[in-house]
């Protein structure tokens, strides 16, 4: 990115009339030559260009203008807002073809008979389809049930492995705390 400010011309008109910046300071700060600046300054150019606040768009401060307005020696200093960008925390939804968009319920079914642990809401966020409908693909009462068929949804590159993999594991935990806490139970039932 180049450390030139937004709009420079915009910017330049902005600093001419709201600052005591010399020539030299704005143009260089607005990468613009000196000459223009001075035009800027005189009326001649940027007419009708709408003046830019460099301060409110966060590319300077009143301090660094103030320190550069005592110091005709000192060059202003934009204020670099590098910000990171991760895209790896990030999920987006994947596009599932209409010609897809059939398989999913197949892939539902598949889930359930496979890994008939999973809770319906994880295979819904897995498959992409609504919990009421893994609800009733697994009671049978589907409206279209007698016409599935049970397929892989990797396979089918609904979702990858995985994520297949962290829901299994996920369900995996749920289902030993549900024993120690059925175990404890059952202790604290026997001591009574």
């Amino acid at each position: 990115m180049s450390n030139a400010p937004l709009m420079p011309m915009a910017t330049a008109v902005w600093l001419v009339e709201n600052t005591t910046l010399t020539f030299t300071q704005i143009a260089n700060f607005c990468k613009l030559h000196q000459v223009e600046v001075q035009g800027i300054a005189d009326g001649e150019v940027a007419k009708g260009i709408k003046a830019y606040n460099p301060i409110i768009s966060g590319q300077l401060t009143r301090e660094e203008i103030e320190l550069s307005s005592r110091d005709q020696n000192r060059p202003l200093q934009i204020k670099s807002n590098d910000i990171e960008i991760s895209n790896s925390e990030k999920k987006t939804k994947k596009y599932i073809p209409l010609s897809k968009r059939q398989d999913k319920p197949d892939s539902a079914l598949w889930l359930i008979r496979q890994h008939n642990f999973l809770k319906d809401s994880q295979i819904a966020k897995l498959v992409g389809i609504t919990k009421n409908s893994v609800t009733s693909i697994r009671n049978k009462s589907y409206w279209n049930y007698n016409n599935l068929n049970p397929k892989d949804p990797v396979a089918l590159n609904l979702f990858a492995q995985k994520d297949l993999i962290e829901a299994i594991e996920k369900a995996e935990r749920r289902i030993k705390r549900e024993k120690k806490q059925k175990e404890k139970e059952r202790l604290s039932q026997q001591e009574k």
